[in-house]
């Protein structure tokens, strides 16, 4: 069959009509909500078409729409903006059929709610921000309560606080010596990040010199290792510990 230039138009024209502004439906990362697309395809093959124009509508339909249903359900609902961009450059990637020959095409789409997915994705905000807010007030009430029972002191107080007629059946030193312990344990968030458990390692391995000299020789041993990092100022405030702390600024006798 031969085209003319007037029966290619229309079959480019009537693809193009085919394939403007259709319809998907697409599940997003939050089940029960799903995005609506409006997809435009744009064909780079120039006609005749192996199959017609309905048919190959058709099937670039779906190409278009499971394309875009493999990368949706990666996207959050409430960032619809990102959700637009990640999924049009997805479909805006060249594409082709399986037909001989191929008809290579390519899509844009526009995304958006319908008004019942919108109040979902403001309900579940709503609902996120006010579970936040209380976890926060929860962390917050646990570390200042930690922080406070660390003192054997402070449980004491706590302990008459709650029993305060019963003087005469207190705790004794070692319960309430490990009660404070065991609030001593507990870490905020910003306190379980590798820098601070860093810091606990190197706060034991201190501790477990005991002899004074040893405990100086080590203080002495990390000043030279900043020094030779090029931390002059962490040596010399390493140093001055040397100079002010009890535990350390008793030098070994000679013999």
């Amino acid at each position: 069959m031969t085209f003319t230039r007037w029966s290619r138009w229309r079959a480019r024209r009537a693809l193009r009509r085919g394939l403007s502004k259709f319809e998907a439906r697409l599940d997003s990362s939050v089940p029960g909500i799903a995005f609506t697309a409006r997809i435009t395809a744009t064909v780079h093959t120039e006609p005749p078409y192996p199959q017609s124009t309905d048919e190959i509508a058709a099937a670039i339909r779906s190409v278009l729409r499971k394309a875009a249903s493999d990368i949706s359900p990666k996207c959050e609902p409430a960032d619809l903006t990102s959700a637009q961009d990640t999924i049009a450059r997805h479909l805006a990637s060249r594409r082709s059929l399986s037909t001989n020959p191929p008809v290579e095409f390519h899509a844009r789409l526009v995304l958006d709610l319908f008004p019942d997915d919108r109040a979902a994705v403001t309900a579940l905000l709503t609902a996120q921000r006010r579970q936040a807010v209380a976890d926060r007030l929860r962390r917050q009430k646990t570390d200042a309560m930690a922080q406070e029972l660390a003192d054997p002191a402070a449980v004491l107080v706590r302990w008459l606080e709650q029993q305060a007629d019963t003087w005469s059946d207190l705790p004794d030193a070692e319960k309430l010596s490990n009660i404070a312990a065991a609030f001593a344990e507990h870490r905020t968030d910003r306190e379980r990040t590798i820098e601070y458990a860093t810091l606990e390692v190197i706060r034991d391995f201190l501790d477990s010199f005991q002899d004074p000299p040893q405990r100086r020789m080590v203080y002495e041993v990390l000043a030279a290792g900043m020094r030779h990092a090029k931390r002059p100022d962490h040596a010399d405030r390493t140093e001055a510990l040397l100079n002010t702390h009890p535990s350390t600024n008793e030098r070994p006798s000679d013999t």
